[in-house]
């Protein structure tokens, strides 16, 4: 199938990134100087948190609109009304099907129905479902295998997109790292409205630069477009190695969600809960390639939106008296910043602080001689253990004791990692409000304080730039996103999908800053000061895991201090069901949105993956029909073994998902970005050029990772000191490996160019 020629309109094109800079990087650098309130709002977060996501949208439909009625591309549809007529009742028994489950399962609870059997039941409906749309779509067909026949209209590809968008990090974590990080992030830490605007206003370079190009070339993984701009083996090759490495370490970061989301759903272990889930998607990936992961994510595309969207409006509505979180949150804001002057305020919060420093410095001076501490520790337990051998009465003292001695770490090089990390935990909880910052304020420090402070603001600032900026680059360079646009039947429809997938996209995101905010509120206002005897049963329940939810009464005076609670970011999405005081069946919905997020993200990654290993590497895409089938079968072999690989890489339980997810970031940007834009964009660029660029940007972004992790460093005999460049965090490396890319593909193509052929003018 040909598709037709779109043209590029440079003054559209000026004017709309100059837009979409403005709503990002203009008003981000300028966050700290728009701190008025209007209408309850402070100006710079709403910008921030809402505003330049709705320019953003803005910004895709109008170069949807405009350029399509310049390419006159609108009648060129290959889908008849009927069709399209015949997929909109199908979706629509769908959504009435899952609203009459979620509604069977509430009857079902009230009459008396066990937490297990809902859970139950809930789960193995949904892999059930995908399992079905898996073996119905099963193909051999190498166009429905790679690009689902090129004939998904823009509206349901733009749904399967968001799928695939929102991931696990989107889902799960997204709002638990608003909660704890506010505007920016924990001092020179970025994050926080970073990754809003960071994963939102990529969608712009997507729309504009990347996307409708692609799909003009009738390719079948972003690896051909490098064959065929520029020809040669080596341009596909390292293409493929970069989409291989930036989705690997993407898709690990999704397993170990379906893993966390399938053991809480489930009650099985972690272990056994990615296995589980992992089956769910192979079934699809591995029977129907791109034709069944398409319906598939399109009808988890409406599990996780509800899963998010019910609970945030019943908070809301409980809050504020208005169901629309996304609007009604801003008065929220003044309530937490009043409360986290108060907290700062409070004696009581100030005598935990104190203990907590007091712990710190105990673990301290355990560290100078870590051996003859332990030793000591050893003796002195075990002789009060036998001095309690001899008093039968103190049967719990003698618990007490035998469990402290059987918590002590195994040897100096255990104890010292123990006590190091409990010193950083310690130090961290004896800062003000466990030192995050607070919720609203743009940036740690103060550029009107003390040298050190204005530092610290720099810093930060610079860093939450750096941060925004990986994610957007990053975001028109991930191969499984951008092969969701080769789905559709034309350019047009491409461009339209862009449009549809930033609008379902902001359903999640407009709402997960509300959300943050709403839980935050809710816990300064009805748990600390509560008694300790008289805190929610949903507590007790979710602080069998530590890492999610722990609380202690560090001054012995029976109440919840801020700084006694430590929350962890995902436990916010996961536990908003019970903080609202909804039924169970509430909660059950959540963990199968949080496992359809990460199932759909995990499905695209996948398939990229295994198409990258056996069409553009092992058969460097051959089109003769009958390797194309045995590509298509290897493929499927691949993905298979990628799946595996990345599953025992999850049971390692690796860095946090947001920070897996960023980093893949990074790497896409700069691999792929500068080389693929410019092929696209200028005719100049030359084979050795693209070769360079992408060389180059990999080293840099992978070298500065690396270089950051302390085994590496020592292996290497780094001194900490030359670990950052500029200040900037590992996790923003793209930042030096982006422009490199540019320059490097610009420079080597200048050298060795000749004039050839711009990717907005092929025609296949």
């Amino acid at each position: 199938m040909s598709s037709a020629q779109t043209t590029v309109r440079w003054p559209l094109h000026a004017v709309l990134l100059s837009l979409w800079f403005a709503a990002s990087f203009g008003v981000v650098f300028f966050a700290r100087d728009l701190d008025r309130v209007v209408a309850g709002w402070p100006v710079g977060f709403w910008f921030a948190a809402q505003g330049s996501v709705l320019a953003f949208i803005a910004i895709v439909v109008v170069f949807a609109w405009r350029q399509n009625r310049t390419d006159h591309l609108l009648a060129a549809r290959s889908l008849t009304p009927n069709s399209s007529s015949g997929l909109h009742r199908r979706f629509a028994v769908y959504l009435l099907g899952v609203f009459s489950c979620l509604v069977g399962l509430g009857l079902a609870q009230y009459a008396g129905l066990s937490k297990p059997w809902i859970a139950g039941i809930f789960l193995s409906l949904t892999l059930v479902l995908y399992a079905a749309i898996g073996v119905s779509g099963r193909t051999t067909n190498v166009d429905q295998y790679y690009v689902a026949g090129r004939r998904i209209p823009a509206v349901y590809n733009g749904m399967a997109t968001a799928a695939d968008w929102m991931s696990a990090a989107s889902f799960i974590s997204l709002s638990g790292g608003l909660y704890l990080q506010g505007f920016s992030g924990m001092g020179d830490q970025p994050g926080g409205l970073a990754y809003v605007l960071g994963w939102t206003g990529g969608f712009c370079l997507l729309a504009l630069l990347v996307a409708p190009y692609l799909r003009q070339c009738n390719i079948y993984t972003l690896p051909d477009f490098f064959a065929l701009r520029f020809g040669g083996k080596w341009p596909r090759r390292i293409a493929a190695l970069a989409a291989i490495l930036c989705s690997f370490t993407y898709v690990v970061a999704q397993i170990y969600g379906v893993g966390l989301i399938t053991s809480r759903l489930t009650g099985l272990h972690f272990e056994i809960g990615i296995l589980l889930g992992l089956g769910g998607v192979l079934v699809c990936s591995f029977l129907g390639g791109m034709r069944a992961v398409t319906w598939t994510q399109a009808t988890q595309y409406v599990l996780l939106i509800l899963a998010f969207l019910l609970p945030v409006s019943w908070l809301s509505y409980q809050q504020t008296g208005n169901p629309l979180a996304a609007v009604a949150y801003g008065q929220q804001l003044a309530k937490i910043s009043a409360l986290e002057a108060k907290i700062q305020a409070s004696p009581a919060e100030a005598e935990v602080i104190g203990l907590y420093r007091e712990r710190a410095q105990k673990l301290q001076e355990k560290l100078k001689d870590v051996d003859a501490t332990l030793k000591a520790e050893r003796r002195a337990l075990r002789a009060q253990l036998q001095a309690l051998d001899d008093a039968p009465a103190q049967q719990a003292a003698v618990t007490r004791v035998r469990k402290e001695l059987s918590a002590l770490p195994k040897d100096a090089d255990a104890a010292r990692a123990l006590w190091t990390r409990q010193i950083s935990e310690y130090l961290d909880r004896a800062q003000a409000l466990s030192g995050l910052n607070p919720h609203t304020r743009a940036f740690a420090g103060d550029p009107h304080g003390t040298e050190q402070e204005a530092a610290l603001f720099d810093s930060s600032r610079a860093n939450f730039l750096a941060l925004m900026f990986c994610l957007m680059v990053g975001t028109a360079g991930l191969p499984h996103l951008l092969t969701r646009f080769f789905t559709t039947p034309t350019v047009s429809e491409a461009r339209t999908s862009v449009a549809w997938s930033l609008v379902f996209i902001a359903l999640l995101y407009l709402c997960a800053p509300a959300l943050a905010v709403l839980v935050k509120y809710e816990v300064m206002a009805h748990l600390v000061g509560q008694p300790m005897d008289a805190l929610p049963a949903w507590m007790a329940q979710w602080s069998k895991d530590p890492s999610l939810l722990s609380f202690s009464d560090v001054n012995g005076d029976g109440i919840l201090q801020f700084a006694e609670l430590h929350v962890g970011a995902d436990l916010i999405m996961l536990a908003s069901p019970e903080i609202g005081g909804l039924p169970y069946v509430f909660s059950v919905l959540v963990a199968a949105g949080g496992l359809a997020a990460a199932l759909s993200t995990a499905d695209g990654l996948l398939l990229t993956i295994g198409n990258a290993l056996a069409h553009d590497l092992a058969f460097e895409g051959q089109t003769d029909p009958v390797k194309a089938m045995r590509t298509v079968m290897w493929s499927k072999f691949a993905l298979l073994v990628v799946a595996l690989l990345a599953a025992y890489a999850a049971a390692q339980r690796p860095a946090g998902i947001l920070y897996l997810v960023a980093a893949s970031f990074s790497l896409a940007g700069a691999g792929l970005v500068p080389a693929m834009v410019l092929g696209i964009f200028w005719r100049g660029t030359t084979r050795a050029g693209v070769v360079a660029g992408m060389l180059t940007g990999l080293s840099i972004t992978l070298y500065y990772m690396l270089s950051n992790l302390p085994a590496f460093r020592d292996a290497l005999g780094l001194s900490p000191a030359t670990g950052l460049w500029g200040g900037i965090q590992p996790v923003s490396a793209g930042v030096f490996g982006v422009p490199a890319g540019f320059i490097a593909t610009l420079v080597i193509s200048a050298l060795t160019g000749h004039k050839g052929v711009s990717a907005s003018n092929l025609r296949t």
